[in-house]
């Protein structure tokens, strides 16, 4: 049985939708619950119940007193591919920076031990351990901490680092990247890492656990990366149901 969706939900994804046309752009004001209540042909209630929930989800920002704000659009993620960040960051129009916060390089037996194992390196194999804040118009959203194979890209410097670190593997290193396998999860922000990130301690992030490999599947590098609960989106396009699932109502279960 079909179950009919609630009014301010339907009302939420409309606002959205209106956000997203480019009739509202970033910093402009927004409608306020009366004006979405005339416009929308519904209630003050459910009008504020929208307004909120967009408010929550990092859409919008409410300054008291003053009013309600659009603010800046989030940045894809796209689950499907390997994506710069530079390069997304500009498509979407917003102007990408990093901050190299630490770069050196180890023995592979200072790594921790699960990482060491992924790389497949011996002890005393050189690994370089990078650090690096990602922003986006100024704004912090990616923190992304790297245990890279030495020996596959030895001239690795921080210029590198300082741009899109795919594009300088693929050019300057020639090295060719054949994917990576991850594991995305929630997290609550520790106090340093929630500093970095401008929020608060225990604020809602997503971290990417990824091994990238180049050709041979060969490993190059490990991952962990704090992505910004309110500045992403991960987006991935499914195809059809799997034919070991059958539907039963809203619900499914392997038979």
């Amino acid at each position: 049985m079909l179950v009919k969706e609630p009014i301010y939900h339907q009302l939420h994804q409309l606002l959205h939708e209106l956000i997203r046309s480019g009739e509202y752009h970033t910093g402009d004001k927004f409608l306020t619950e009366r004006e979405i209540a005339v416009r929308f042909g519904v209630s003050r209630t459910t009008a504020n119940k929208a307004l909120s929930s967009l408010v929550s989800n990092g859409t919008l920002e409410f300054c008291k007193g003053v009013g309600t704000f659009v603010r800046p659009s989030v940045l894809d993620y796209e689950l499907r591919s390997l994506v710069s960040f530079s390069e997304k960051a500009r498509a979407q129009e917003r102007t990408p920076r990093t901050k190299v916060l630490e770069f050196r390089q180890m023995k592979g037996a200072e790594a921790p031990g699960p990482v060491r194992a992924r790389l497949g390196v011996p002890p005393a194999s050189p690994l370089f351990f990078v650090e690096r804040l990602r922003l986006a118009d100024e704004t912090p959203v990616v923190l992304e901490r790297r245990y890279i194979v030495a020996g596959l890209c030895p001239q690795l410097n921080r210029q590198d680092l300082e741009g899109s670190l795919y594009g300088a593997w693929t050019t300057r290193h020639g090295l060719t990247i054949t994917g990576a396998n991850q594991s995305i999860r929630a997290v609550l922000l520790s106090e340093r890492d929630a500093s970095l990130l401008g929020v608060k301690t225990g604020a809602a992030a997503l971290v990417v656990l990824a091994l990238g490999c180049v050709a041979g599947d060969q490993p190059l590098w490990w991952e962990e990366t704090l992505y910004r609960a309110d500045a992403y989106e991960f987006h991935c396009s499914l195809g059809g149901l799997s034919p070991a699932l059958s539907p039963i109502g809203h619900f499914y279960k392997k038979p």
